[in-house]
């Protein structure tokens, strides 16, 4: 896990910076800022980004590194003179729109997910969702001339903590957020797999159904057929950008976009009659917590669907590698992981085609 540090090449990190990184487990990156638009660096390199400096020219780093972090949510620490450059940037955002995500600095609170109950630092505003700005006492363009102070280290230290416990959620916003635009596009002549297999769930009409892991919403459609008017459908997706793009291909029209982690729902118990889930439980780090959460949302008898459409064996030759028996999907892995967390596996097909596993509540 590496977080980037957009600095002067002739300046030195500073030992608390460095030591906050090494405390929570992470390595440092540095770019310097003059050459921030020409680093050779994506998201997925990077699973935090703490800026010290402005580049030297203007817009030099914005476009490549700042912008792309903050549609992503990457978390995102500014002090010093990064403070001017991350606060210019998200007004010119905001001014024109280009980015999915509010950019309006509000100050700090001790409810934000970086200071866990403890004061903010003076000058600390938040932006969005994922980074956070403390502003020097001299003015925008003012670095820091010695030390930061004590409260400012132990800033560092919580930020470093908070960029260690997202890194999966970051790596796979990053990895979305970069394929959203193309995504409904590239992967359209699916949408009748897709169909197929949500009827396959047997829905009730006014039934409350949810597309989890939902990208740009392509069962929404078939599940809004499936629990009619009166119905409820929800898509769910950690990546906003996915969900921006899921809005744009008309998918409102058909149920409510919720950004939420999968494990970690914020939607009352025994509610959902219905989940649908096409490629996300075997790329979950606890596919065990992920699966004893959609059984707590799920109501009496309420049905489980996991799809993709290809099947474990042609998924396995297209990337060049035989069957894994310690696939999470493989039955004999999938039956027990279920039945541990409150389901029952009434159906299993792995065909050349599709997967497909329907589950019941019993739990």
């Amino acid at each position: 896990m590496a977080v980037v540090v957009v600095q002067r090449a002739s300046a030195e990190t500073p030992a608390a910076v460095s030591g906050a990184l090494v405390a929570a487990g992470l390595t440092l990156r540095r770019v310097p800022s003059a050459e921030g638009g020409a680093a050779p660096l994506g998201l997925g390199d990077a699973e935090g980004l703490i800026l010290l400096d402005a580049p030297d020219a203007a817009d030099a780093l914005a476009p490549a590194l700042v912008r792309a972090a903050l549609a992503a949510q990457v978390p995102v620490l500014a002090l010093g003179a990064g403070a001017g450059l991350l606060t210019g940037l998200a007004a010119r955002a905001a001014a024109t729109e280009t980015l999915d995500v509010r950019m309006e600095p509000t100050p700090a609170a001790a409810t934000d997910p970086l200071f866990a109950g403890s004061e903010p630092p003076p000058h600390t505003f938040r932006l969005g969702g994922s980074a956070w700005v403390v502003r020097p006492a001299g003015g925008p363009d003012h670095a820091p001339g010695g030390p930061f102070d004590e409260r400012t280290e132990q800033l560092l230290f919580r930020y470093a903590q908070l960029v260690a416990a997202r890194a999966q959620h970051t790596t796979t916003r990053a990895f979305f957020t970069q394929r959203a635009d193309a995504w409904e596009e590239r992967f359209a002549y699916q949408a009748p797999a897709y169909a197929a297999a949500v009827t396959r769930m047997r829905l009730r009409p006014g039934a409350t159904a949810m597309d989890l892991g939902c990208g740009t919403g392509r069962a929404m459609p078939a599940l809004r057929e499936l629990v009619g008017p009166h119905g409820r459908v929800l898509g769910v997706d950690v990546t906003p950008a996915m969900l921006c793009a899921a809005a744009r291909h008309g998918r409102t029209h058909h149920g409510h976009l919720l950004a939420a982690d999968c494990t970690r729902l914020p939607v009352p118990r025994s509610s959902v009659h219905g989940i649908f889930s096409a490629g996300l439980l075997d790329h979950l780090p606890d596919s065990r917590a992920a699966l004893a959460e959609w059984a707590r949302v799920a109501a009496r008898d309420g049905v489980l669907l996991l799809f993709h459409p290809s099947g474990r064996a042609e998924r396995a030759a297209r990337h060049g590698r035989p069957l894994d028996p310690e696939d999470l999907l493989a039955e004999h892995n999938l039956r027990p992981a279920l039945t541990s967390t409150g389901w029952r596996l009434d159906e299993y097909e792995d065909a050349t085609g599709h997967f497909l596993a329907h589950a019941t509540l019993v739990g």
